[in-house]
């Protein structure tokens, strides 16, 4: 699917191809009203060089910009999820601070609307491990392993700062002071991973949860997105009022009353997003 704009400057709807490749580092594919983003660089264990960081993005701002997309999955392709940052590419470069643009890896504004799942295919480490968390959902293939490994690079993973609100501090703690990569099982059990499944049942297990997702009225998903991540910044009562209001656009939009008006005629709503 391509957008682009015309001479006015006003976008044009963009076109649907399935699937898409957006470059051969980075294949989407489009299924129904889900996104399957696929990193493709299996030789370097899909390794997060400047080019997948930049293909990354593209594809995210596609989902993000086209409507009839509801959600996401995101998973890499052969034995390893992402190994995080390129290293030899690092070495090139002599990397020191890890500019900016490393904490726009899921689309160019640094923030996705709609919800992401991750389907972890083998080990997550490093940065591939800050993908995982970025998103908001897991599903993990039993043979997947997660670790946030810099301490054993000299590096640092101030990103993974959030991960407190995941599991528990001792939890935390051992991730980021050992380096050591944990289990899709223990994942699991602190609550770092939704399910876990066989390997060749990953896809199929991510895909149907996104289909679920999709079929729920699109502003109370985005809303109820934002409830969790605002409850994650703000105390109780706060968080309360800021959805409150948050839930006035839900409440007075048009899927709002085209649910119950479905569920009364017993049929499937037709959601339109507004």
């Amino acid at each position: 699917m391509e957008r682009s704009v015309d001479e006015s400057g006003a976008r044009r709807r963009p076109r649907e191809r399935t699937p898409v490749t957006t470059e051969e580092v980075c294949l989407v594919d489009r299924q129904g009203a889900v996104l399957v983003v696929t990193m493709n660089r299996p030789a370097q264990r899909n390794a997060l060089n400047a080019e997948l960081r930049s293909r990354l993005r593209d594809a995210f701002d596609l989902f993000e910009d086209d409507d009839s997309l509801r959600c996401a999955v995101l998973t890499g392709i052969g034995t390893a999820f992402c190994a995080g940052g390129d290293m030899k590419e690092m070495t090139a470069t002599s990397a020191q601070v890890p500019p900016d643009e490393w904490s726009r890896l899921l689309g160019s504004r640094g923030e996705v609307r709609k919800p992401v799942i991750a389907a972890v295919n083998g080990f997550a480490l490093a940065g591939g491990f800050r993908l995982v968390q970025q998103c908001d959902l897991c599903v993990a293939s039993e043979t997947a392993t997660f670790g946030i490994t810099e301490v054993m690079r000299g590096r640092g993973a101030p990103w993974a700062a959030p991960l407190i609100n995941i599991v528990s501090k001792r939890m935390m703690m051992e991730l980021l002071l050992t380096g050591r990569p944990i289990t899709a099982q223990r994942a699991y059990e602190t609550g770092m991973v939704n399910r876990v499944v066989p390997a060749d049942s990953l896809l199929p297990e991510a895909v149907s949860m996104a289909e679920l997702i999709s079929k729920n009225a699109p502003l109370s998903v985005q809303a109820a997105k934002q409830l969790v991540e605002i409850s994650t910044e703000v105390g109780q009562t706060q968080a309360v009022r800021h959805a409150e209001a948050l839930y006035q656009t839900v409440y007075r939009s048009e899927d709002a009353q085209e649910g119950p008006r479905a569920f009364s005629e017993r049929r499937e709503p037709v959601w339109t997003g507004r």
